[in-house]
């Protein structure tokens, strides 16, 4: 396959060292004019820039007239995300669609409506004829993400009525794009899997009676097998991923972009071009290649002295990438503890008993006990520090066997749901668009012409 201009070249070289240069702010100038970078306080707090009641997330409590920290709440249309996950793991059913039609449409359906917003889903999940063929194999991408994002805009040209923003038939996109991104995602995989890293290619077709989760795992595996622990898991991980307020750079993008009165394909995206980042949806991915490094340096994984000094090589760039991280601990809003996380840590344990991988869990667990108090003696913190969902997600998916390469789009495939809900809220109740405000602080130049510079 050909390359693209993937030469640096000593001019662009040169032309970038003059963007360092005239593009650096005096960063004193944030505290000069009170701008708060990333939109967020020391303490982790956003600021407001818009209202939802699609989703909450609560990391502080009222006590004695003061904010304290206290343990982390996260609430799907007012619901506790606890509770909804207990609710259905109980019954021993599969959630997904269940906790989409809350998402949407802002109440627990019964089953009558569960069953028939399932077969909506399941009617749903195909694509044009020749599109796996068309858009999706001509052009395989090394990166998932991008592969969807291009087949998502490609769908526009497949839409009968792709500008109508009215609600009935953004509601429409918003179900039919829910439906098929598995596949888009999965296929995209098999493409790549195939045409670039020469493996044998595999295109199942979904099945309409199983759940997302398990047609996921059926449209990934070459004989279509999977346990039914195993498809548990995946709908829960997908579940913990759905939604997280209005706040979050990949939600906030699909209200900013969808109050521009934009088409939902191109709103859907903008949000994975954020989503893409590794300080947003592939955060996972570095969990994982970050206990890889660790396991090629930590002998004795009981030892919390040798983990704990290893953890102190990260804090001090000095193993792994360098970056001073430990990726999968702390989050911008939660301290005390990530309810998400914890929710997924009980099945973590069951899944690692049933893949033999009881050895990597324990030290996934000491690195969760230790990581909090290296952190505290290495590092001045504003708050508390915990796991955050990340932490598991990675190991989750390894054990599920899921390529590197598609950690990411399962973020996607979950939050696709919440974009959906928040795309809908915004188009209902905003009717202008969304325009944060910046100060230039550079000051007037005088021009000088060309013969003189």
């Amino acid at each position: 396959m050909s390359k693209f201009n993937m030469k640096v070249t000593p001019e662009i070289e040169k032309l970038t060292q003059i963007c360092r240069e005239n593009d650096k702010l005096d960063l004193s100038l944030y505290g000069k004019y009170d701008v708060k970078r990333g939109l967020r306080d020391l303490n982790g707090k956003g600021v407001l820039a818009g209202l939802t009641q699609i989703s909450n997330v609560q990391a502080t409590k009222i006590v004695d007239g003061k904010e304290v920290p206290c343990a982390g709440k996260l609430s799907y249309r007012g619901y506790d995300i606890k509770d909804l996950t207990k609710g259905f793991i109980n019954d021993r059913r599969f959630g997904f669609e269940e906790v989409t039609y809350l998402l949407l449409f802002g109440k627990l359906p019964n089953q009558e409506e569960l069953n028939e917003f399932s077969g909506i889903l399941a009617n749903q999940r195909q694509l044009p004829r020749n599109f796996v063929r068309d858009v999706i194999m001509k052009a395989p991408s090394r990166d998932i993400m991008n592969a969807l994002s291009r087949s998502v805009l490609t769908l526009y040209s497949y839409d009968k009525d792709p500008d109508n923003i009215e609600l009935e038939n953004v509601l429409r996109q918003c179900i039919n794009l829910i439906s098929v991104f598995p596949l888009l995602s999965v296929y995209a995989y098999q493409a790549y899997n195939h045409y670039e890293k020469g493996k044998s290619l595999y295109i199942h077709q979904p099945k309409k009676e199983l759940s997302t989760a398990e047609n996921i795992l059926r449209l990934l595996r070459p004989d279509k097998k999977y346990t039914a622990l195993e498809a548990e898991i995946l709908d829960i991980a997908l579940i913990l991923h759905m939604e997280h307020g209005g706040g979050n750079n990949s939600t906030f993008t699909t209200h900013v972009v969808s109050s521009s009165g934009t088409d939902t394909y191109s709103a859907i995206a903008a949000a994975l071009g954020s989503l893409k980042g590794p300080k947003h949806g592939g955060a996972n991915i570095k969990v994982v290649k970050m206990f890889n490094d660790m396991r090629k340096h930590v002998y004795d994984y009981s030892d919390e002295e040798e983990v704990s000094v290893y953890l102190k090589k990260l804090l001090h760039k000095e193993a792994f990438d360098k970056r001073g991280l430990i990726y999968g601990m702390g989050h911008a809003i939660y301290s005390v503890s990530d309810p998400r996380a914890e929710v997924f840590k009980g099945y973590v344990e069951q899944l690692a008993r049933e893949k033999g991988r009881m050895k990597d869990y324990q030290l996934y667990a000491t690195v969760e006990r230790l990581a909090p108090k290296v952190i505290a003696e290495e590092r001045k913190i504003y708050k508390g520090v915990s796991a955050n969902v990340d932490f598991y997600s990675g190991f989750v998916y390894s054990m599920l066997d899921l390529p590197l390469e598609l950690y990411t789009p399962m973020f996607a495939i979950a939050r696709i749901v919440g974009w959906s809900a928040h795309r809908m809220e915004e188009l209902i109740n905003v009717d202008k668009i969304i325009r944060p405000a910046y100060k230039n602080v550079l000051p007037e130049a005088e021009y000088i012409p060309l013969g003189e510079r």
